[in-house]
This record gives C-alpha cells, sequence and structure tokens, in this order.
C-alpha cells in the first residue's frame, strides 16, 4: 500500500507498539505492557474515555450477567461493588479507576479514532492513519471488542415512521417515555434488562419476540455497606468468591460442551416457568424451542413480571414492516406506537476492526471475510496479517468474564511481542498450515456443542452457518494454550535477515 510520508504524525516516530481502543482489553494490554516494561508504545481512543462497551450501553438497568467478583481484573480487585451483579455505572467507574491507578489514562489520545491500519511489507511497519494523523508502529494490538457495531435491521416503510426511535446501545435520554405508546424489538440480553425498567411508565408496551430465549433466576443482591467492608478488611473472601464464580462456569461450560448434561436445568427451567407465569398462552409463547444454551442464557428476575404487567403485550413474531406510525409483525398484527427501541443486538460474525484493517498482499480483511467465515490462531492472530494481535477474535469465547479472557488471552500476546522485541524480529505471521490445521480441528469439535447441535439460530454462527465465535474446550485448556507463544507456529523474518534481502534486491 502506498504511504503518504507527509502526514507522519510526530515526525517519522515509530512506535514498538500501537493499541487500539481503551476498554476492557485497551486498558489492560496498556497495564501489562508497562509491567514488563514497555514503555515506546501509542495507545488512542476513538470516545472522550475509557470503557469501551460499558461507556456505550446506558440503557435503562443495564449490567452484567456475571457476577462482580469474576468480572473485575485478577490485578484489581475491588471491595467497591454494591451487588452481586454490578451495573453499568459501577463498571465503567471501575476501569476508569483501574485506568487511573496503573497511570495509563494520561497516556490515551482521546478523540483519536483508527481510519486504517495497512502493513508497509518493504519496512515491515504499520502505517495507522487515524483521525489526527499518521503513526508508524512495529507491532499492533487490536482491542477494539466484538461488541461495538449496533444493529437496525432494514425494514420497509422504516422512513415513513413519525416517531421516536434508536437502539438500546445508543439510548437516548432525552426521549421522555412516561405515557408513550412503545415498540421493543427484540427479546435478547439487553431488552430482558431494559424492558422491565420502562414498563411502569409507558403507556403501552408492545415487545416482538422472534425467538423466546431462556431467561433464568438471576442469583442477585445487594452486598450492603457491612459486605463492602468486610471484603475490603478481608482480600481472602473475595479471592474465594472469585473461585466460586469461576468454578461455576465451568460447570456450565462444561454442560455447553455436553448438552445432555444440560437437560435437567431445561426441565427444571421450564417447570418454574408454570410458577413464573400463570397465562398458558403467554408461558407457550415465552418457552423456549431449543436446547438451553444454543443461544445466550439469560438472566433476569423482573423480565417476566413486566411481560405480565396489564400495559404490556407480548408479539411472538418478528417485526416486518411498518407504516407510518404503525407497526406490522409477521402474522399481520398491527399497533400504533410513538415510539420504537431497537433491542436487536450487534454485527458480531465480523468483527468490525476488518474494515480497516489492510493486510500485507494489500487485502482488506473485511472484504476476505465476505468470501470466507473469520478465522485465528487461538483467537489472537491472523492470515497475512503480520506483527498485529487481536484480542478475542474468532472461535476464543467461552462462558466466563470476558476480563478475564482477555487477561489469558494478553499474556500470549504480551510473550509473542517480547520475543520479537529479545530476539529482533522484523516480521512475524502465522503460518497458514497451522492456522488452518486449527480451526479445521475446533470447527470439527464445536459439531456436538450445543452451540452447533442445539437447535438454534444464534450469533455465534454467521451467515455460512459457520460457528465463528465459541471456543469448543474448556477455559482450563485455553488457558494452557495461550500460556506460552510457540514461536515455532509462525513464520518468523528477523531484522539482520531482512537487511539483507534489501541489500540483494
Amino acid at each position: 500500500m502506498p504511504v503518504n510520508k507527509n502526514t507522519i504524525h510526530s515526525g517519522d516516530t515509530v512506535y514498538d507498539t500501537f493499541i487500539v481502543g481503551a476498554g476492557i482489553s485497551g486498558i489492560a494490554a496498556a497495564i501489562k505492557l508497562k509491567k514488563e516494561g514497555y514503555h515506546h508504545f501509542k495507545i488512542i481512543e476513538k470516545a472522550k474515555r475509557v470503557g469501551g462497551t460499558w461507556r456505550e450501553n446506558t440503557y435503562p438497568g443495564c449490567g452484567c450477567d456475571v457476577p462482580s467478583s469474576l468480572y473485575s481484573y485478577s490485578f484489581a480487585p475491588s471491595s467497591k461493588w454494591s451487588r452481586l451483579f454490578a451495573l453499568q455505572p459501577e463498571i465503567l467507574e471501575y476501569l476508569e479507576e483501574v485506568s487511573d491507578k496503573f497511570n495509563i489514562t494520561p497516556l490515551i489520545e482521546f478523540e483519536n479514532e483508527l481510519e486504517q491500519a495497512a502493513w508497509d511489507d518493504t519496512r515491515h511497519l504499520w502505517v495507522m492513519d487515524t483521525s489526527k494523523g499518521q503513526y508508524l508502529a512495529r507491532t499492533v494490538i487490536f482491542a477494539t471488542g466484538p461488541i461495538t457495531e449496533s444493529q437496525i435491521p432494514n425494514l420497509p416503510g422504516l422512513e415513513t415512521f413519525k416517531g421516536e426511535t434508536f437502539h438500546s446501545a445508543r439510548w437516548n435520554h432525552d426521549i421522555d417515555l412516561t405515557g408513550k405508546r412503545v415498540a421493543v424489538v427484540g427479546t435478547g440480553a439487553s431488552a430482558i434488562q431494559f424492558i422491565p425498567r420502562i414498563q411502569p411508565k409507558v403507556k403501552s408496551l408492545v415487545v416482538f419476540q422472534r425467538t423466546a430465549p431462556w431467561v433464568l433466576p438471576k442469583p442477585d443482591l445487594q452486598l450492603g455497606t457491612k459486605g463492602k467492608m468486610l471484603m475490603d478488611k478481608l482480600p481472602v473472601i473475595q479471592s474465594t468468591w472469585r473461585k466460586a464464580v469461576a468454578g461455576s462456569l465451568n460447570v456450565i461450560n462444561f454442560g455447553l460442551r455436553n448438552p445432555s448434561v444440560l437437560e435437567p436445568v431445561s426441565t427444571a427451567a421450564k417447570q418454574l416457568l408454570k410458577v413464573q407465569i400463570k397465562d398458558k398462552t403467554l408461558r407457550e409463547a415465552v418457552t423456549p424451542d431449543f436446547t438451553l444454551g444454543c443461544k445466550r442464557i439469560l438472566f433476569a428476575n423482573n423480565y417476566y413480571p413486566a411481560l405480565q404487567a396489564s400495559n404490556t403485550q407480548l408479539i411472538p413474531h418478528g417485526l416486518t414492516r411498518i407504516a407510518g406510525n404503525t407497526v406490522i409483525s409477521a402474522n399481520g398484527e398491527e399497533h400504533e406506537v410513538d415510539v420504537i427501541i431497537w433491542g436487536t443486538g450487534f454485527n458480531v460474525s465480523h468483527p468490525p476492526i476488518g474494515k480497516k484493517v489492510i493486510n500485507a498482499k494489500g487485502q482488506r480483511i473485511a472484504d476476505l471475510w465476505k468470501k470466507s467465515s473469520p478465522e485465528a490462531y487461538l483467537g489472537a492472530t491472523l492470515r497475512d496479517v503480520p506483527n498485529a494481535f487481536l484480542v478475542l477474535g474468532p472461535n476464543v469465547l467461552v462462558y466466563d468474564s470476558f476480563i478475564g479472557l482477555a487477561e489469558t488471552q494478553l499474556d500470549y500476546i504480551i510473550d509473542g511481542l517480547k520475543m520479537i522485541k529479545s530476539q529482533a524480529i522484523s516480521k512475524l505471521t502465522i503460518k497458514p498450515e497451522v492456522l488452518d490445521a486449527h480451526n479445521e480441528r475446533v470447527q470439527k469439535h464445536l459439531k456436538g456443542t450445543v452451540f452447533n447441535a442445539g437447535g438454534c439460530r444464534s450469533y455465534y454462527l454467521d451467515e455460512n452457518g459457520r460457528n465463528f465465535a465459541a471456543w469448543p474446550w474448556s477455559l482450563a485448556t485455553l488457558k494452557k494454550r495461550l500460556s506460552h507463544f510457540n514461536l515455532s507456529d509462525y513464520d518468523v523474518i528477523r531484522q539482520s535477515s531482512n537487511k539483507a534481502n534489501k541489500k540483494a534486491a
């Protein structure tokens, strides 16, 4: 790719590492780099503050479905959580406090968005075009996360709607929903959190549900002042709690890999529905028709009560078209509404960063992914993308804390960065045969998991029907694979040989 040297930011400075994004992964990457003695790195963030998805999602009731003891960095436990399951404001505050505590915030260049990252194969450098100029770097960590691009369906007649519309990830707090007729499209993780919060204030609430999710009771409670003080004075309580939560999630992961194990839970959950929902018609509408775990398991205590409120109506069909202020479902049912809230999730099947990355062959990653499903080696390195690492990339997700997964993967990535530096490596690329063998094995072992064999169409599967997201083995296996950067998996060019090649040319 051609490089315009006249736009180089800060002269010809070449950073050891360039970090894109200051969310969960970006903050952890910077902290771990500093711990290893790296100081010549750059971190940019498109927004005005850190936080990533916890900065962007501010809808009512937004919170985590992983207990806060585990949804925190292992190196920065907190005794400030007010609940077993923290809400968005607390999580965002925690991330900001950690960034400040480890002196990462002053290193971040805010309101600077990556526009394009292109590999220069002549100089073995990354050319990073951003909204504030151009930078050069030997290595890159893309810490942009998989949950960033909200999805809004392009429905016929949407342009004729005269009311207000917004996505849950871009909640419009200027709109007062009091007394309004509101339509919510979707019943996923976000919708089951904000529906109970808005139901008491709206005049009427119409909920469009394409597929009934599994919603299990949430074992949540307030910790109180005494509880927080106890955890502060006795850190062993915090660590014990963290280990207990991790152990319970390992049990769930085992069930997801062996769907028959979850059958008793499914049976119990259906029996519980008879207690939770008295109306037979509504109960049948919210009873899932697929194996527990095939889609993301949701946790809530107030969702079913909100659906049974007198001003709520569940439509067990998708929204298909709009005519003025009339919303029309797949079964032809019509409703007049003032506001449409899209709870339709995110475009996660193709990591959004792919639109901005140009590989060593001059190809845009997103264009390649149109023809085939996203693939990575251990969710971290991509084909023909040298000296670059992706955090929480394809086929690395297990049912656990995203923070814990990011930490584990970053240990692998930084081990690789240390090898690049200590061994004077100018170009490091995953071997095609290693990548192919890894992904062939991943897909083979995913066939028997609940994600592939559970009878649903989840966001784990892309348009090609390929599971691009899940890790088919245990978390312990993932941690073992990521515990050491195996240089033999990569094609390597060292600086001395690179100089020799240039002279020969």
